[in-house]
């Protein structure tokens, strides 16, 4: 990757963009991040950066953690988060990385920790149908219902829907352009959802997806063994040429 840094999710709004049409945008306060560590190929064998986020407390820090900024001589920082940068050799301890890294347009991939649910049912958790209301259903109505045949597997196969923990995972959205970015209040706006509450903290890089520029608009062929070269006269289409 190019480009990355640390955040926190403000919330969602909505903007207008040149064409007066509503957009929906996520606010992402990012940065300033603080390179802490690097790691090279001589030492670690392989090359990244390890990006801090955040001051924190120093009585909030264990000793090992404490010993870590105090070995770089860097300020203490509550979030750590390392980074393969393809540039990251020309990133020095210290530097401080800001919202102006990213550029209105960039493509973007997010990753963040999603709401938390608790213990929920099929329905809601999986989107199961309920029985009935009427009839005598009973107190059954949003239970998971049949399991699948008793005498043969004989079991439950893995990964059949059911109740069970929801939410609290690492989610990445893939792929979102970036709207608008303001350096002075370390913003940046990104088109679309992006997981977790409010405060949440996500992690913003480039996008693995390939971008493919479009070639231009599509035409006619001239090639006259192609159906769409072949003009047949008898249509309307072709006699209004």
């Amino acid at each position: 990757m190019k480009k990355a840094i640390i955040g926190k999710k403000v919330g969602m709004t909505q903007i207008f963009d040149e064409a007066g049409k509503v957009v929906p945008v996520t606010v992402i306060e990012a940065g300033p991040c603080v390179v802490v560590q690097k790691r090279t190929d001589e030492k670690e064998g392989y090359t990244s950066v390890q990006l801090g986020y955040e001051n924190q407390t120093e009585r909030k820090l264990t000793k090992p953690e404490k010993g870590h900024f105090d070995k770089v001589g860097t300020d203490y920082m509550k979030h750590l988060k390392e980074f393969r940068l393809e540039d990251g050799e020309a990133l020095s301890i210290g530097d401080v990385i800001k919202a102006d890294a990213f550029t209105a347009g960039d493509k973007v991939d997010i990753t963040g920790v999603s709401k938390g649910h608790g213990f929920e049912g099929p329905i809601k958790r999986h989107g199961a149908q309920r029985t009935p209301m009427s009839h005598g259903g009973g107190p059954v109505h949003r239970h998971a219902g049949s399991m699948g045949s008793s005498s043969n597997p004989s079991r439950i196969f893995k990964g059949h829907i059911g109740a069970g923990q929801m939410g609290c995972d690492q989610v990445t959205v893939q792929n979102l352009d970036i709207v608008q970015v303001d350096a002075d209040l370390n913003m940046i706006v990104v088109r679309g959802a992006v997981p977790g509450p409010k405060g949440g903290l996500v992690y913003l890089k480039n996008t693995v997806k390939t971008i493919s520029e479009k070639k231009g608009e599509a035409g006619t062929s001239v090639n006259p063994q192609k159906a769409s070269a072949r003009v047949n006269p008898q249509k309307a289409s072709a006699r209004t040429k």
